[in-house]
């Protein structure tokens, strides 16, 4: 990601207008591996709920080009976070077998 973009955004026009910012700037590739960003997330959404801050919910929005190469990981990830204040989207495009 580039300096000048915001990871956090509020409301459906924030989301449309960082992914307008970011998408130039993205190149796809592999391995692809989402525990990560998942488990990266979901440490934000916790802090939220220590820190009382329930107006916060967060949405995780994955878009891939290619098959999940950490799968058992992912899904441990995906059950640790499920009772956080988080959603996640995945969003397959091209021709791999999502």
């Amino acid at each position: 990601l580039v300096a000048t973009f915001l990871p956090c955004v509020a409301g459906i026009q924030g989301i449309v207008d960082a992914y307008r910012q970011i998408l130039p700037q993205i190149r796809l590739y592999g391995p692809t591996n989402f525990s990560p960003i998942i488990n990266h997330v979901a440490r934000f959404a916790a802090h939220s709920l220590q820190q009382g801050t329930a107006a916060q919910y967060f949405i995780l929005l994955i878009i891939t080009d290619g098959e999940i190469t950490d799968l058992d990981q992912t899904r441990q990830a995906i059950v640790n976070a499920s009772k956080l204040p988080m959603s996640i989207i995945i969003v397959g495009v091209g021709e791999a077998d999502f």
